[in-house]
């Protein structure tokens, strides 16, 4: 049995895991960087240590000063949260060296998974559908051009270990492919310690859409039914809603036993994520598989009335999962809203400083995950997420309607927030009638922008 769990992170998932613990009577021990000594985690969790300097490097991505956190206040696991060390399978087999649980898939599915071109090759044995493009890692220039000439522009040229958007370049004709096959190898290598990369022929605006999965050490293995994340700028989402509007029961259901074939072929024992594109006309390929907790996991604990969290810790325990497939049934829509510090007046631009005041929505379906509070510093070094608004209601009209009125009741005083660009996506036609795709910011940027702006001027 695990008695007392590191988490190996900060923020929000840092909150969310501790409080977790709290109600399965299971210590905790928040690990924090000097910028982050006044965090709510800190202040939440049973015991807290400083491992370092306020650089993630110095930090959170420090593996040594982590685990000997772990080791010397007596800790059985670390749990990585997302991001940071989540899906690096040196840090996961570190710490079951030291005899501590790794609270996450085994480093060998990490492995498998989190490199994107071993994955297609897994998913194509596996027969799961996936992307066009090359079998493998791409090792030269001239090998990416017979590719992507023999399947059609454009293409991606995408970092086989990367993630977050980053070491990805499109290619739009035979002459663009090179500058971006280039351009692709070295913001890899910059981001993520090497430079392979693979080539997979572009989905022109399709649905991105993503199965939650949850495995336990004994060969059981369920979903948590589907999320529409494709309410994306630059790749990175803003806005996500469970279970997926526009999507025919026939597509979902199929989705569901890839997903499923998916997490068998790697004997997946962990919680974690298969990521689809689906076109307009319903084909879908498997993209990636994300082996860690995600950021938008509470919109698919509304619908499933499962506790991910708690979940992803009992598997870690080697218990059995408490539920078959049988016991789970999609209960009304959940929807997802990323408050982040930004100014979207100069292209999103990071907004870190105090937030002098902040107020937060209530009432009967909002659920708020946030590390933030009225006199929080938001430091420049980590991401800008200030905090999620989570809404339940049981039709998806009732969740827009609810999600707008959360927006509205929501104050934050002191940085810039994205707050009124989402309000206004949320009164888009387009997204109102869930047809919308990854192209959508990019198709109504004027239209969003411009009423955003109107909105700033209202409040001024």
């Amino acid at each position: 049995m695990i008695r007392k769990i590191l988490i190996a992170n900060r923020g929000e998932i840092a909150v969310r895991v501790i409080r977790a613990c709290k109600e399965m009577g299971i210590k905790t021990v928040a690990v924090y960087s000097t910028a982050d000594k006044e965090a709510l985690h800190v202040e939440l969790a049973d015991e807290s240590v400083c491992i370092g300097g306020p650089r993630a490097r110095d930090s959170y991505l420090n593996m040594s000063n982590i685990i000997s956190a772990a080791t010397l206040t007596g800790c059985d696991a670390i749990h990585p949260g997302f991001g940071f060390l989540s899906e690096n399978s040196k840090f996961a087999r570190l710490v079951k060296k030291c005899g501590l649980e790794f609270i996450g898939p085994s480093p060998d599915v990490i492995d498998k998974m989190g490199n994107k071109s071993e994955a297609r090759k897994i998913m194509i044995k596996a027969k799961v559908p996936v992307v066009p493009g090359s079998k493998g890692v791409v090792s030269s220039v001239e090998e990416g051009l017979k590719i992507a000439d023999s399947i059609g522009y454009p293409v991606l040229i995408k970092a086989s270990n990367g993630g977050g958007g980053k070491g990805m370049r499109i290619a739009d004709s035979h002459d663009t492919f090179s500058d971006a096959f280039y351009t692709a190898k070295a913001e890899a290598k910059a981001n993520f310690g090497d430079d392979d990369v693979y080539v997979e022929k572009v989905i022109v605006n399709p649905k991105h859409v993503e199965v939650q999965i949850v495995g336990d050490k004994h060969g059981n293995v369920c979903h948590l039914f589907e999320r529409d994340c494709s309410i994306q700028r630059r790749r990175q989402k803003m806005m996500e809603e469970a279970p997926c509007f526009i999507l025919s029961e026939k597509c979902k259901k199929s989705l569901y036993e890839d997903a499923l074939k998916a997490s068998r072929a790697v004997k997946y024992d962990s919680v974690g994520t298969i990521e689809f594109l689906v076109d307009k006309d319903e084909n879908y390929y498997f993209i990636e598989m994300n082996t860690r907790i995600q950021v938008e996991h509470p919109i698919s604990e509304i619908i499933s009335g499962v506790d991910i969290v708690k979940t992803q810790i009992r598997i870690a325990m080697g218990l059995k999962l408490q539920f078959s497939q049988e016991d789970l049934h999609v209960n009304g829509y959940a929807l997802e809203c990323r408050i982040n510090a930004e100014d979207i007046k100069h292209d999103f631009a990071p907004c870190p400083g105090k937030i002098e005041f902040m107020h937060l929505p209530g009432g009967n379906g909002i659920r708020i995950d946030s590390a933030c509070y009225s006199g929080y510093e938001i430091s420049p070094y980590y991401d800008s997420m200030i905090l999620k608004i989570i809404c339940y209601a049981p039709t998806r009209l009732e969740v827009i309607r609810k999600m707008r009125r959360a927006l509205e009741e929501l104050i934050i005083d002191g940085v810039n927030t994205n707050t009124d660009y989402l309000y206004w996506i949320l009164h888009s036609p387009a997204f109102i009638g869930g047809s919308y795709n990854t192209g959508f910011i990019e198709k109504f940027q004027k239209e969003i922008n411009d009423g955003a702006r109107q909105l700033y001027r209202e409040e001024e």
